[in-house]
Protein backbone atom coordinates (compact mmCIF):
# COMPACT_ATOMS: atom_id res chain seq x y z
CA UNK A 1 0.00 0.00 0.00
CA UNK A 2 1.69 3.24 -1.38
CA UNK A 3 1.09 6.71 -0.81
CA UNK A 4 1.51 9.54 -3.12
CA UNK A 5 4.90 9.73 -2.81
CA UNK A 6 5.72 6.26 -3.13
CA UNK A 7 5.92 5.43 0.75
CA UNK A 8 5.26 2.07 1.91
CA UNK A 9 1.96 2.85 4.10
CA UNK A 10 1.74 -0.39 6.55
CA UNK A 11 1.67 1.02 10.23
CA UNK A 12 -1.98 2.28 11.62
CA UNK A 13 -1.94 4.09 15.28
CA UNK A 14 -5.36 3.76 16.62
CA UNK A 15 -6.46 5.89 19.39
CA UNK A 16 -8.78 4.23 21.51
CA UNK A 17 -9.72 6.69 23.71
CA UNK A 18 -8.85 10.60 24.44
CA UNK A 19 -9.24 10.09 28.20
CA UNK A 20 -6.11 9.94 30.78
CA UNK A 21 -5.61 9.47 34.46
CA UNK A 22 -2.55 12.14 34.49
CA UNK A 23 -2.75 15.79 32.86
CA UNK A 24 0.70 15.74 31.77
CA UNK A 25 2.11 19.73 31.51
CA UNK A 26 3.09 19.40 28.35
CA UNK A 27 -0.19 17.63 26.56
CA UNK A 28 -3.60 18.72 28.71
CA UNK A 29 -4.34 22.62 29.62
CA UNK A 30 -4.66 23.94 33.03
CA UNK A 31 -8.31 23.70 31.93
CA UNK A 32 -8.79 19.91 31.13
CA UNK A 33 -9.24 18.11 28.41
CA UNK A 34 -12.39 19.27 26.25
CA UNK A 35 -13.63 16.09 24.12
CA UNK A 36 -16.76 16.22 22.01
CA UNK A 37 -19.07 13.37 20.59
CA UNK A 38 -18.64 9.61 21.16
CA UNK A 39 -15.74 6.87 21.34
CA UNK A 40 -15.55 4.59 18.94
CA UNK A 41 -17.20 1.41 19.84
CA UNK A 42 -15.19 -1.85 19.81
CA UNK A 43 -16.59 -2.84 16.73
CA UNK A 44 -16.01 -0.10 14.72
CA UNK A 45 -12.58 0.12 15.87
CA UNK A 46 -12.15 -3.82 14.55
CA UNK A 47 -13.99 -2.74 11.47
CA UNK A 48 -11.23 -0.04 10.71
CA UNK A 49 -8.20 -2.01 11.89
CA UNK A 50 -9.79 -5.05 9.23
CA UNK A 51 -10.06 -2.41 6.11
CA UNK A 52 -6.47 -0.88 6.67
CA UNK A 53 -5.06 -4.20 7.19
CA UNK A 54 -7.01 -5.71 3.80
CA UNK A 55 -4.69 -2.59 2.01
CA UNK A 56 -1.71 -3.52 3.74
CA UNK A 57 -1.66 -2.20 7.41
CA UNK A 58 1.14 -4.82 9.19
CA UNK A 59 1.46 -2.99 12.00
CA UNK A 60 -0.74 -1.65 14.48
CA UNK A 61 -0.37 0.61 17.77
CA UNK A 62 -2.82 1.14 20.82
CA UNK A 63 -3.03 4.49 21.79
CA UNK A 64 -4.85 7.27 23.48
CA UNK A 65 -5.06 9.23 25.65
CA UNK A 66 -4.11 6.57 27.87
CA UNK A 67 -5.26 3.20 25.99
CA UNK A 68 -5.85 0.99 29.38
CA UNK A 69 -8.72 3.57 31.02
CA UNK A 70 -11.06 2.17 28.30
CA UNK A 71 -13.09 -0.15 29.54
CA UNK A 72 -12.67 -3.75 28.01
CA UNK A 73 -8.95 -2.92 26.88
CA UNK A 74 -7.94 -6.51 27.01
CA UNK A 75 -10.88 -8.10 24.88
CA UNK A 76 -10.51 -5.35 22.45
CA UNK A 77 -6.47 -5.95 22.16
CA UNK A 78 -7.52 -9.67 21.67
CA UNK A 79 -9.87 -9.09 18.82
CA UNK A 80 -7.83 -6.57 17.44
CA UNK A 81 -5.03 -9.16 17.36
CA UNK A 82 -7.12 -11.75 15.36
CA UNK A 83 -7.61 -9.16 12.71
CA UNK A 84 -6.09 -11.34 9.50
CA UNK A 85 -2.91 -9.76 8.28
CA UNK A 86 -2.09 -8.09 11.35
CA UNK A 87 1.47 -9.00 12.04
CA UNK A 88 2.29 -6.98 15.53
CA UNK A 89 -0.02 -5.27 17.69
CA UNK A 90 1.50 -2.70 19.95
CA UNK A 91 0.60 -0.26 22.84
CA UNK A 92 1.55 2.70 24.59
CA UNK A 93 0.85 3.19 27.85
CA UNK A 94 2.07 5.96 30.87
CA UNK A 95 1.96 2.45 33.11
CA UNK A 96 -0.22 3.58 35.85
CA UNK A 97 -2.44 0.41 35.30
CA UNK A 98 -0.21 -1.84 33.88
CA UNK A 99 0.42 -3.56 36.84
CA UNK A 100 -2.67 -5.30 36.83
CA UNK A 101 -2.81 -5.62 32.65
CA UNK A 102 0.64 -6.70 31.88
CA UNK A 103 0.15 -10.12 31.61
CA UNK A 104 -3.37 -10.07 30.37
CA UNK A 105 -2.36 -7.63 27.57
CA UNK A 106 -0.01 -10.19 26.60
CA UNK A 107 -1.81 -13.16 26.47
CA UNK A 108 -4.41 -10.88 24.86
CA UNK A 109 -1.35 -10.78 21.81
CA UNK A 110 -0.09 -7.55 22.82
CA UNK A 111 3.52 -8.19 21.62
CA UNK A 112 5.52 -5.09 22.88
CA UNK A 113 4.90 -1.78 24.92
CA UNK A 114 6.00 1.60 24.79
CA UNK A 115 5.68 3.06 28.14
CA UNK A 116 5.89 7.21 28.42
CA UNK A 117 8.40 8.11 31.59
CA UNK A 118 10.15 11.59 31.65
CA UNK A 119 11.42 11.58 34.80
CA UNK A 120 12.60 9.35 37.98
CA UNK A 121 12.68 11.48 40.68
CA UNK A 122 8.93 10.97 42.50
CA UNK A 123 8.34 14.63 43.29
CA UNK A 124 9.28 15.61 39.22
CA UNK A 125 6.55 12.91 38.05
CA UNK A 126 3.83 14.49 40.44
CA UNK A 127 4.61 17.57 39.70
CA UNK A 128 4.98 16.69 35.72
CA UNK A 129 2.01 15.01 35.39
CA UNK A 130 -0.53 16.92 38.08
CA UNK A 131 -0.64 13.95 40.55
CA UNK A 132 0.66 10.84 39.12
CA UNK A 133 2.74 8.10 41.08
CA UNK A 134 5.77 7.01 39.62
CA UNK A 135 6.15 4.25 42.01
CA UNK A 136 3.11 2.69 40.23
CA UNK A 137 4.57 3.25 36.90
CA UNK A 138 7.69 1.44 37.86
CA UNK A 139 5.65 -1.33 39.31
CA UNK A 140 4.26 -1.35 35.85
CA UNK A 141 7.58 -1.57 34.19
CA UNK A 142 8.27 -4.53 36.74
CA UNK A 143 5.05 -6.42 35.76
CA UNK A 144 5.85 -6.01 31.85
CA UNK A 145 9.41 -7.35 31.95
CA UNK A 146 8.02 -10.42 34.11
CA UNK A 147 4.90 -10.97 31.93
CA UNK A 148 7.66 -11.07 28.67
CA UNK A 149 7.28 -7.64 27.03
CA UNK A 150 10.48 -5.91 25.26
CA UNK A 151 10.17 -2.37 26.59
CA UNK A 152 10.53 1.08 25.39
CA UNK A 153 10.71 4.03 27.62
CA UNK A 154 9.83 7.14 25.81
CA UNK A 155 11.37 10.44 27.13
CA UNK A 156 9.98 13.35 26.53
CA UNK A 157 13.22 16.21 26.56
CA UNK A 158 12.29 19.41 28.36
CA UNK A 159 14.87 22.21 28.91
CA UNK A 160 15.07 23.10 32.99
CA UNK A 161 12.88 20.43 33.84
CA UNK A 162 14.65 16.45 32.68
CA UNK A 163 17.79 17.50 31.06
CA UNK A 164 19.72 16.54 34.32
CA UNK A 165 18.69 13.05 33.78
CA UNK A 166 19.54 11.65 30.70
CA UNK A 167 22.44 10.13 32.07
CA UNK A 168 20.26 8.69 34.25
CA UNK A 169 18.23 7.14 31.38
CA UNK A 170 20.82 6.38 29.29
CA UNK A 171 22.65 4.23 32.34
CA UNK A 172 19.21 2.09 32.50
CA UNK A 173 20.73 0.47 29.17
CA UNK A 174 23.69 -0.62 30.64
CA UNK A 175 22.50 -3.71 32.22
CA UNK A 176 19.02 -4.11 30.76
CA UNK A 177 17.31 -5.13 27.93
CA UNK A 178 15.27 -1.85 27.43
CA UNK A 179 15.69 0.53 25.09
CA UNK A 180 15.27 4.43 26.21
CA UNK A 181 13.80 6.70 23.76
CA UNK A 182 14.67 10.09 23.87
CA UNK A 183 11.96 12.17 22.19
CA UNK A 184 12.10 16.24 21.17
CA UNK A 185 8.89 18.40 22.86
CA UNK A 186 6.83 18.78 19.91
CA UNK A 187 4.29 22.20 19.40
CA UNK A 188 1.14 20.70 19.75
CA UNK A 189 -1.19 21.91 22.71
CA UNK A 190 0.45 23.32 25.92
CA UNK A 191 3.82 21.78 24.84
CA UNK A 192 3.54 25.31 22.37
CA UNK A 193 3.36 27.81 24.74
CA UNK A 194 6.67 26.67 26.64
CA UNK A 195 9.51 29.22 26.61
CA UNK A 196 12.26 28.30 23.33
CA UNK A 197 14.89 27.02 26.37
CA UNK A 198 12.54 24.16 26.85
CA UNK A 199 12.68 22.82 23.32
CA UNK A 200 16.05 20.20 23.51
CA UNK A 201 16.95 18.69 20.38
CA UNK A 202 18.16 14.98 20.60
CA UNK A 203 21.61 15.71 19.77
CA UNK A 204 21.95 16.88 23.72
CA UNK A 205 21.78 13.65 24.64
CA UNK A 206 25.47 13.12 22.53
CA UNK A 207 26.83 16.10 23.92
CA UNK A 208 25.66 14.60 27.60
CA UNK A 209 26.56 11.07 26.69
CA UNK A 210 29.61 11.22 24.31
CA UNK A 211 30.58 7.28 25.18
CA UNK A 212 26.89 6.35 23.05
CA UNK A 213 27.80 4.68 19.91
CA UNK A 214 25.98 4.57 16.59
CA UNK A 215 24.37 1.10 15.77
CA UNK A 216 24.30 2.13 12.30
CA UNK A 217 20.53 1.98 11.77
CA UNK A 218 17.34 2.87 12.60
CA UNK A 219 14.61 1.71 14.61
CA UNK A 220 11.08 3.47 12.69
CA UNK A 221 11.53 6.68 13.30
CA UNK A 222 14.47 6.26 16.48
CA UNK A 223 18.30 6.54 15.33
CA UNK A 224 19.79 3.77 17.65
CA UNK A 225 22.98 3.77 19.57
CA UNK A 226 24.25 1.93 22.53
CA UNK A 227 26.80 2.05 25.59
CA UNK A 228 29.48 0.38 25.10
CA UNK A 229 29.30 -3.27 26.50
CA UNK A 230 25.57 -2.18 26.78
CA UNK A 231 22.77 -4.27 26.63
CA UNK A 232 20.37 -2.42 25.90
CA UNK A 233 20.01 0.59 23.28
CA UNK A 234 19.40 4.25 23.15
CA UNK A 235 17.08 5.76 20.49
CA UNK A 236 16.28 9.49 19.34
CA UNK A 237 13.20 10.43 18.02
CA UNK A 238 13.82 14.52 16.47
CA UNK A 239 10.59 15.10 14.55
CA UNK A 240 11.53 18.99 14.75
CA UNK A 241 15.20 19.77 14.48
CA UNK A 242 15.37 16.62 11.48
CA UNK A 243 11.85 15.51 10.11
CA UNK A 244 11.62 12.04 8.83
CA UNK A 245 8.64 13.02 6.73
CA UNK A 246 10.51 11.34 3.86
CA UNK A 247 10.07 7.54 5.77
CA UNK A 248 6.71 8.29 7.51
CA UNK A 249 4.63 4.90 6.76
CA UNK A 250 1.30 5.71 9.26
CA UNK A 251 -2.08 6.49 9.49
CA UNK A 252 -3.45 8.20 12.77
CA UNK A 253 -7.21 6.83 13.51
CA UNK A 254 -8.43 9.30 16.37
CA UNK A 255 -10.51 8.27 19.51
CA UNK A 256 -14.02 9.66 17.69
CA UNK A 257 -13.75 8.57 14.25
CA UNK A 258 -11.32 10.82 12.01
CA UNK A 259 -8.33 9.60 10.04
CA UNK A 260 -5.37 11.41 10.07
CA UNK A 261 -3.14 10.82 6.68
CA UNK A 262 -0.39 13.90 9.10
CA UNK A 263 0.01 14.49 12.57
CA UNK A 264 1.02 17.77 11.31
CA UNK A 265 -1.54 19.25 8.86
CA UNK A 266 -5.23 19.55 10.11
CA UNK A 267 -6.60 17.22 6.97
CA UNK A 268 -8.87 14.58 8.83
CA UNK A 269 -11.06 12.25 6.67
CA UNK A 270 -14.37 10.92 8.60
CA UNK A 271 -14.66 6.94 9.45
CA UNK A 272 -17.75 6.61 11.65
CA UNK A 273 -20.64 4.43 10.33
CA UNK A 274 -18.86 3.55 7.12
CA UNK A 275 -19.04 -0.28 5.82
CA UNK A 276 -15.65 -1.96 4.61
CA UNK A 277 -15.99 -0.52 1.14
CA UNK A 278 -16.54 2.90 1.94
CA UNK A 279 -13.99 2.53 4.85
CA UNK A 280 -11.07 0.96 2.20
CA UNK A 281 -12.19 4.17 0.05
CA UNK A 282 -11.29 6.61 2.88
CA UNK A 283 -7.78 5.10 3.38
CA UNK A 284 -6.95 4.95 0.13
CA UNK A 285 -7.60 8.51 0.25
CA UNK A 286 -5.54 9.50 2.88
CA UNK A 287 -2.56 7.80 1.16
CA UNK A 288 -3.38 9.16 -1.97
CA UNK A 289 -3.64 13.30 -0.01
CA UNK A 290 -0.86 12.22 2.91
CA UNK A 291 1.57 15.19 2.14
CA UNK A 292 5.34 15.14 0.94
CA UNK A 293 6.44 16.22 4.49
CA UNK A 294 4.39 19.11 7.17
CA UNK A 295 4.58 22.81 7.47
CA UNK A 296 7.27 23.96 8.93
CA UNK A 297 7.11 24.53 12.50
CA UNK A 298 7.36 28.47 13.55
CA UNK A 299 8.61 29.24 16.62
CA UNK A 300 6.04 30.38 19.50
CA UNK A 301 3.51 28.80 17.08
CA UNK A 302 1.50 25.20 17.57
CA UNK A 303 1.85 22.57 15.18
CA UNK A 304 -1.08 23.03 12.08
CA UNK A 305 -2.56 19.85 13.08
CA UNK A 306 -5.01 21.61 14.56
CA UNK A 307 -5.41 19.32 17.96
CA UNK A 308 -4.49 18.41 21.27
CA UNK A 309 -2.06 15.10 21.13
CA UNK A 310 -4.50 13.38 23.34
CA UNK A 311 -6.98 14.24 21.05
CA UNK A 312 -4.50 12.54 18.10
CA UNK A 313 -3.22 9.30 19.70
CA UNK A 314 0.26 9.49 21.08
Amino acid sequence: MKDCCQREIDYLRLSVTDRCNLRCRYCVPPEGRQTEGELLSDDELVDIVTAAASLGVRKLRITGGEPLVREGIVGLCSRLHQVEGIAELTLTTNGQQLEALALPLREAGVARVNLSLDTLRPERYRAITRGGSLERTLRGITAAQAAGFPLKLNVVLIGGFNEDEIKDFVALTQDQPLEVRFIELMPMGPGADVPPEAFLSCEEVLRRVPLLQSMGCVDGVARLYRLPDGVGRVGLISPVSRDFCGQCNRLRVTARGTLKPCLHTAQELPLRGLAMEALQKQLRRAMAEKPARHPDFVPGQASAGGRMMYSIGG
